[in-house]
């Protein structure tokens, strides 16, 4: 049915902001999607389920990530990094946040670790956010920006990926494109991106807030809290040595599953960690990077379904019917499509195929030019992709700001970053679209 992605993809927004349990609301909107395409109940989900297994690894690599963060933060260096940071960074919070977005930016291009660091660097610094009186949702916006804008704008690491990924998108439906045009084409959607960021960090968010409440027990610290003298010592350096082996081997092999073991080993051999609290890292990784592992694995089912019913098709189909042949409004529908398809896929990558293919003859008919046309599928493609309860770009940093439980999914990492970049990111694309 050709609203099946629409229908679904509202349900499951409309039940994430009343709250409703993120993965509650994903299978919900799969079960719609499968529901309104013929299937039955039982065969809708035994479509979510064989999906799952598509984001198995990426699920896994989270829950390592959380484990190895943990053992990080029981040798004591990060209460040297957040003590060092409160006297340099000392009411500083807007440059703070400015040097996260730059962090998060450089883990796309020169060290492409994508969301790796985050459960790494960002939870030993909410102690520092809270003193700060720093507005989390900020940082969530800076962390978003990083790991979305560089590779929208740039042809450097993932940015190189997903550039070639329209480009052979493009050439399969009959349209020649470069890298190099590919690349001016996205420059303006992706200053929106920056245009974004700078609202949220001097506009919306400026202003100090007080600390939440925690939703759950659980505290990163609370077991591991490391009796050190205040001073760098051996461990540190062996903890050092094993964050930099695990960044060597998912930049080289971009593998954050080997990465991640290879760290939390090394923390082992290394004896920063003991033996025998084993056990409580792993339990303890679960508890602050388990639940979103399973929004990715249960995304990826919803994915399936919308894949296998081919309900992105049948709207991109039927809403052709109703676009003539004016340009600007062309435009203008394409990438409202974008932005549902993205927002229930959760994903650029995965998206950009699909679109292509529906998107390149809509556009050659209509008059197009190979630049606007890569414009047009690259700024749908990363459309949704921030705000997405689904996405890496906003589960990575709910990872890390709600590793103390005082960071909401929703109101506090999608609902931001929708605003400050698909807004942003629409009106930029629409135009680039129109002046290429």
């Amino acid at each position: 049915m050709a609203w099946a992605v629409v229908v679904s993809v509202l349900v499951m927004t409309i039940l994430s902001l009343l709250r409703v349990n993120v993965i509650i609301a994903i299978i919900a909107a799969g079960l719609t999607a499968g529901l309104m395409n013929g299937q039955s109940l039982t065969g809708s989900l035994d479509l979510l389920i064989s999906g799952m297994g598509n984001q198995a690894s990426v699920a896994l690599s989270y829950i390592l990530l959380g484990a190895f963060a943990v053992a990080i933060s029981y040798s004591g260096i990060t209460s040297l990094l957040v003590n060092y940071l409160l006297k340099v960074l000392k009411d500083k919070r807007t440059m703070i946040v400015f040097v996260i977005a730059f962090v998060a930016s450089l883990s796309q291009n020169v060290i492409p670790v994508h969301i790796a660091f985050i459960p790494i660097l960002i939870p030993p610094l909410l102690k520092l956010f809270d003193q700060m009186k720093l507005d989390r949702r900020a940082v969530a916006a800076a962390l978003t920006f990083g790991l979305k804008a560089p590779y929208v704008m740039l042809p450097v690491g993932f940015g190189l990926i997903f550039h070639e990924t329209i480009k052979k998108a493009m050439e399969s439906n009959g349209v020649e494109v470069n890298i190099g045009a590919i690349s001016q084409s996205l420059l303006l959607p992706g200053a929106g991106m920056i245009v974004g960021l700078f609202i949220a960090v001097l506009i919306s968010y400026r202003k100090r807030r007080e600390p939440k409440m925690a939703d759950t027990d659980f505290d990163l610290n609370e077991e591991f809290k490391q009796e050190t003298s205040g001073s760098f010592n051996r461990k540190h350096i062996w903890t050092i040595v094993a964050i930099l082996v695990t960044l060597f081997i998912q930049a080289v092999w971009s593998n954050l599953v080997i990465a991640a073991l290879a760290g939390i080993v090394l923390m082992f051999i290394f004896r920063v960690v003991p033996y025998r609290k084993g056990d409580q890292v792993v339990n303890d990784g679960i508890g602050m990077m388990g639940f979103i592992a399973f929004v990715m694995l249960v995304a990826a089912g919803y994915a399936n379904v919308l894949t296998e019913t081919e309900s992105v098709s049948a709207l991109v189909e039927n809403s052709s019917g109703y676009i003539g042949d004016n340009q600007a409004f062309i435009a203008f529908i394409l990438l409202l499509v974008g932005l549902v398809v993205t927002m229930g896929i959760g994903s650029s990558f995965a998206t950009v195929p699909i679109l292509a293919a529906l998107f390149v003859p809509i556009c050659v008919s209509a008059g197009f030019s190979p630049m606007a046309t890569a414009a047009l599928i690259g700024t749908a493609g990363a459309l949704g992709d921030a705000g997405s309860p689904a996405s890496d770009s906003t589960l990575g940093p709910t990872s890390g700001l709600n590793a103390d439980g005082r960071h909401n999914h929703i109101w506090d990492t999608c609902v931001p970053t929708f605003l400050h970049y698909n807004i942003p990111l629409f009106l930029f694309g629409w135009a680039a679209a129109l002046i290429l």
